[in-house]
C-alpha cells in the first residue's frame, strides 16, 4: 500500500506527461477492441448468412452427388425429395427441411452474359423467409410460375434489370445437354450479402426440375435444426448407405479457415500495437528515473533495497495501465456500441466465396475484451522492466551527485 501511494504521488508530480502515456494506452486498447469487435461480427454474421442462404445447419444428399460438379444425373440426386423432406422433419430437433435443385446456368441480357446459379426452391418453405422477407420489387415466384425469376439486387443493379424485363437463361441439364429459356424477372430480393444476390437466382422447384429434366429429384434437402450444436447427432441419426449428410461445420470449412488465419494475424496485430503504446509508458517511467536520480539515490543511501527501488517503478507502470485500460474500455465500449448499433457500410465489395454483407456489425465478446485487457496490463508491466532496472542499478553516492 505504502509503494502504491508513493506511485500515485511520483505519477503527479508530472500529470501531464502522466495522463498522456495513459491515452496512449487506451486508445491503443480502443483501437483493439473495435478491429476485434469488428472481426468477430462480420465471421458471426457471415457464418449465419451462410447457414441461412446456402449451407443449412444439415444438407442430405445422394451418397453419389459432388457438389462442386452441381451434377444433374438422376443417379446424383434424391428421389422423391419432398418425401425425404417430410421425414427429416418430423424429427423433434428440426425446425425445417426442403428439397432444393442446383444447377449451373448462364444469364443472358442483350449481349452480356453473366454466370449464375439456379436454385429450385419450394416457395412456401420456410426456410426461404430470408429472400421473401428480403424482396424489395415484384412479387416472389408461386410454386406454379412457370416462366418467372427471382434475382438478387446487386445482379440487377449491376446489369440494369427490372421487374417484368426479359432475361435469357441457359441451364445443364440431367442429359449433359444445356436448354434455355426465356424469363421474366418476377421479382427482384436482396439478403444484405451483394456476393450472394449477384450469383444466385431461383425458380420454383416444379420448374428448375422440368427445366433441367431432373424430374422428381432434388441435389439436397436442405435443414434447418432449432440448435445448431445438435447438428453432428442429427447427422449421425440420419446417415445411411443411400445419403449423404454434411453439417455446416464441413460446408462452411472456408469460412472456419478464413477465421482461424484472421484470429492467428490479429493476435500479432495486437502485440504490435501495445507495443507501439508500451514505449510511451517506456519514455515515461525513463524520464522519471531521471528527473529523480537525487531522490533514488537517497532511497538507497537510507537502506532501500534494488527490489523494492524496482517494485515503486512497476507500481507507477500498474497505475498508468489501470488508468489507460479504464479509459480505454469506456473509449473502445463506446465505439463498439455505435457500431454494433448503425454499423460500417462497404457496399459491395466485390468478394466471392465468403459471405461478406454491404454492412458490418461489430460484435465484442467477453473472452476478446479479457484477453485484451490482460494483454495491455501485462506488457505494461513489463515496459517498466528497463526504466526500474536502471533505477535500481544507480550507486548512492553517483546518484546523490548526478542530482545536484
Amino acid at each position: 500500500m505504502q509503494l502504491l501511494k508513493m506511485a500515485w504521488r511520483d505519477l503527479g508530480r508530472n500529470r501531464r506527461r502522466s495522463f498522456f502515456s495513459m491515452l496512449a494506452l487506451a486508445v491503443g486498447l480502443a483501437l483493439l477492441l473495435m478491429m476485434a469487435a469488428v472481426v468477430q461480427g462480420e465471421m458471426r454474421d457471415a457464418m449465419t448468412a451462410s447457414i441461412k442462404l446456402q449451407s443449412g445447419h444439415l444438407q442430405v444428399r445422394d451418397a453419389d452427388y459432388n457438389p462442386d460438379k452441381t451434377s444433374l444425373k438422376w443417379e446424383d440426386l434424391i428421389e422423391a425429395p419432398g418425401t425425404v423432406a417430410a421425414q427429416i422433419a418430423a424429427l423433434p430437433q428440426v425446425e425445417v427441411a426442403t428439397p432444393r435443385l442446383y444447377a449451373s446456368g448462364i444469364l443472358a441480357v442483350g449481349d452480356t452474359t453473366v454466370g449464375v446459379r439456379v436454385n429450385g426452391i419450394d416457395p412456401a418453405s420456410p426456410a426461404n423467409t430470408p429472400f421473401r422477407e428480403g424482396l424489395i420489387d415484384g412479387d416472389f415466384p408461386s410454386a406454379d410460375d412457370r416462366d418467372g425469376v427471382l434475382i438478387g439486387k446487386a445482379l440487377a443493379e449491376k446489369y440494369g434489370l427490372s421487374v417484368g424485363d426479359r432475361a435469357n437463361l441457359m441451364a445443364n441439364t440431367s442429359s449433359g445437354t444445356v436448354d434455355e429459356q426465356v424469363f421474366v424477372i418476377r421479382g427482384i430480393y436482396s439478403t444484405k450479402t451483394p456476393s450472394f444476390d449477384e450469383a444466385n437466382v431461383f425458380l420454383p422447384l416444379a420448374k428448375a426440375q422440368a427445366f433441367t429434366g431432373a424430374g422428381d429429384r432434388a441435389s439436397v434437402v436442405f435443414v434447418l435444426l432449432k440448435d445448431r450444436d445438435a447438428a453432428n447427432a442429427v447427422a449421425e441419426a440420419l446417415s445411411g448407405d443411400a445419403f449423404t449428410v454434411v453439417t455446416w461445420r464441413q460446408t462452411n470449412e472456408l469460412l472456419a479457415s478464413f477465421e482461424q488465419f484472421s484470429g492467428a494475424y490479429m493476435f500479432v496485430l495486437y502485440l504490435i500495437v501495445l507495443g507501439i503504446t508500451a514505449t510511451v509508458i517506456i519514455n515515461t517511467l525513463i524520464m522519471a528515473v531521471f528527473e529523480r536520480t537525487r531522490e533514488i539515490g537517497i532511497f538507497s543511501a537510507i537502506g532501500m533495497r534494488g527490489g523494492r527501488i524496482m517494485a515503486m517503478f512497476f507500481a507507477e507502470s500498474g497505475l498508468l495501465a489501470l488508468g489507460g485500460i479504464i479509459m480505454g474500455m469506456l473509449l473502445g465500449g463506446a465505439i463498439v456500441l455505435y457500431i454494433a448499433t448503425y454499423g460500417i457500410y462497404l457496399g459491395n465489395m466485390g468478394v466471392t466465396g465468403v459471405m461478406i454483407g454491404e454492412t458490418i456489425y461489430a460484435y465484442l465478446t467477453w473472452n476478446d475484451a479479457i484477453m485484451l485487457t490482460v494483454m495491455a496490463f501485462v506488457i505494461s508491466l513489463l515496459a517498466a522492466v528497463y526504466p526500474a532496472i536502471l533505477a535500481a542499478q544507480m550507486q548512492p553516492v553517483e546518484a546523490l551527485r548526478g542530482g545536484q
